[in-house]
C-alpha cells in the first residue's frame, strides 16, 4: 500500500479540488453570470443544466475522496488513538456533512427540474435559491476547512 501512497494522496487531493473548486466556480462565477440572462425560462433551463452537470461530475470524486481517505487513515494508523486521530475524525465528519448536503442538493435540484418541466418557473426558482444562497456556500466553507485540516495532517 505504501508504494502507492503518492497516488492515493494525489487522487484524494484531486477529488477535493474538483468538488470544492467546482462549487466555488459555480457559486461565484457561473451563478452571477446566469443572472444576466433576461428570459426566466432560459435562465432556469441553463441553471438546471449546469447544476445537473456539476452534481454528476463530482459524484465519482466524492467516492474517490471516501476511498482514498479510508486508505490513508488505515495506512497512517489514524484509526487508533494518536495525536492526529481527532483531526482525522473531524475531517471525516466534515466530509460526511458535505456529502449529506450534496445529496440534499441533488434531491432539491430534481424537485426543481420537475417543477420547471411542469411550467412552474417560480417554484423551481424558489427551490434552487436555497442551493445557491445556503447549501453551496455551506459546502464551500466546509470544503475549505477540510482542505486546511488535510494540510495539518500532512505536517504543513
Amino acid at each position: 500500500m505504501e508504494n502507492y501512497l503518492l497516488y492515493i494522496i494525489f487522487f484524494h487531493v484531486l477529488g477535493a479540488i474538483i468538488w470544492v473548486g467546482g462549487m466555488i466556480a459555480i457559486r461565484f462565477a457561473v451563478h452571477p453570470a446566469l443572472q444576466n440572462i433576461d428570459d426566466a425560462n432560459t435562465r432556469m433551463a441553463r441553471t438546471l443544466e449546469i447544476t445537473g452537470r456539476l452534481f454528476a461530475l463530482v459524484l465519482p470524486f466524492i467516492l474517490i475522496i471516501l476511498a482514498t481517505g479510508l486508505m490513508m487513515a488505515s495506512t497512517f494508523g489514524f484509526r487508533g488513538q494518536t495525536d492526529l486521530s481527532m483531526i482525522v475524525h473531524i475531517k471525516e465528519a466534515i466530509w460526511l456533512v458535505m456529502t449529506l448536503n450534496y445529496a440534499l442538493m441533488v434531491y432539491i435540484r430534481f424537485q426543481a427540474q420537475s417543477r420547471f418541466l411542469a411550467a412552474d418557473i417560480e417554484g423551481a426558482k424558489n427551490l434552487l435559491s436555497k442551493i445557491a444562497k445556503y447549501m453551496l456556500p455551506l459546502n464551500i466553507f466546509l470544503g475549505v476547512l477540510a482542505l486546511y485540516f488535510g494540510l495539518v495532517l500532512r505536517g504543513f
